[in-house]
């Protein structure tokens, strides 16, 4: 290479580097730069939309994939209707349960190695202790299973055999009683009618003077007669409202060990002392609630209260012979309505009990008050 091909390349490789250290290429570097990366961040932001879209396309799936409600509820049934029954829970509430030709009423059996018995809706009796599953409906619940014991259901049974007929006797009784009310008043017209002719025959002789003084005591012994029918008629009238009312005669409380259902032998004596004397009232009926303390959890001292009830009605029954259809369904509390503080331990072993009410009915006992007594024979 000679001197003049050795300069021109010198100058040659001196205008390429000012050429790229010169301000406009720096500027324009810069700026593609910028590009490049608002590009990126465009990027960035379309993804992270489109994943925050994601979730919630996919609740708006699930939400509207949702199953219907369902509800649960428990209690007594109150009133029976041809489709449908008033529940009455544990708080006095009351639900109306509508029965559909797909409501299932089955067993709730104790035994799990043996299948539960299938029912029909004829046999949802009231007094009867039901478990009712299905969906709310306005202020109710459309049924579609109901469960309850075998025992809740003969008891049920018992106390319906019982009642039907005493409903009957009310309403002959009222039809009766509506019947002598009209007769009082055919008398009563026919009482006008006399005093009329008295009244006619005080102008004439001495004889219809005699006929119209008889004709007057006759009006005043039909009177004192309307008068005894009247208040025979009030008195019915009040046994017969009385008939759904009941006194407490006596109550009895015991208690229990913790944790246990076991009736002891003091309890037994007790027990026998307050079964005697019930016998010897007339339309009595046997209340028995049981109750726990708070040692335990909820549910199980639920379950305890209501075995310990349960050993009571048990106890009751088969050693005195107490039908059935005289005790009313038993029912464990729990740890509700304590009688004593749970946070001593005096108080605790007061709350666990069971307490046993003889109630006597109002209008039977008024009826064996006002019932003349009974006189031998000369």
């Amino acid at each position: 290479m000679n001197y003049a091909a050795y300069r021109h390349f010198v100058l040659v490789l001196a205008a390429v580097v000012l050429a790229f250290a010169s301000p406009s290429f720096t500027q324009e570097a810069t700026k593609g730069g910028a590009a490049d990366t608002k590009k990126s961040q465009q990027k960035e932001s379309q993804q992270k939309s489109s994943q925050t879209k994601s979730p919630e396309a996919t609740k708006t799936s699930e939400t509207s994939s949702a199953k219907p409600k369902k509800v649960e509820v428990k209690g007594v049934i109150a009133k029976r209707e041809a489709d449908s029954f008033t529940l009455r829970d544990d708080k006095g509430s009351d639900v109306v349960v509508t029965l559909t030709s797909e409501t299932q009423v089955k067993e709730k059996k104790s035994n799990p190695f043996r299948g539960g018995k299938n029912y029909g809706t004829t046999q949802l009796l009231r007094g009867l202790n039901v478990e009712v599953k299905g969906r709310p409906e306005g202020n109710g619940v459309v049924a579609e299973q109901i469960k309850f014991a075998d025992v809740d259901l003969r008891m049920a049974s018992s106390v319906e055999s019982r009642v039907t007929p005493v409903e009957g006797r009310l309403g002959e009784t009222e039809t009766r009683l509506s019947q002598s009310e009209q007769n009082a008043q055919r008398l009563s017209g026919q009482i006008q009618e006399l005093s009329s002719i008295s009244n006619a025959a005080r102008g004439g002789a001495k004889a219809a003077q005699e006929t119209a003084d008889a004709a007057i005591t006759g009006v005043n012994e039909s009177k004192e007669k309307i008068g005894q029918a009247n208040q025979r008629i009030s008195a019915t009238n009040e046994r017969i409202s009385s008939l759904d009312d009941y006194d407490v005669k006596k109550t009895l409380a015991i208690n229990f060990k913790v944790g246990s259902a076991v009736l002891s032998k003091e309890v037994q004596a007790e027990l026998d002392a307050i079964a005697e004397e019930a016998k010897t009232d007339k339309g009595y009926i046997i209340e028995v609630t049981g109750f726990a303390s708070a040692d335990g959890g909820e549910a199980y001292n639920r379950r305890l209260s209501q075995r310990r009830a349960d050993a009571v009605v048990q106890y009751m029954a088969e050693n005195h012979n107490i039908p059935l259809r005289r005790i009313i369904t038993p029912f464990g509390y729990g740890e509700k309505q304590p009688v004593a503080d749970n946070a001593t331990k005096e108080g605790r072993q007061q709350n666990r009990r069971v307490e046993v009410k003889i109630l006597t009915n109002k209008g039977l006992a008024e009826t064996a008050k006002a019932a003349p007594p009974a006189t031998e024979p000369d």
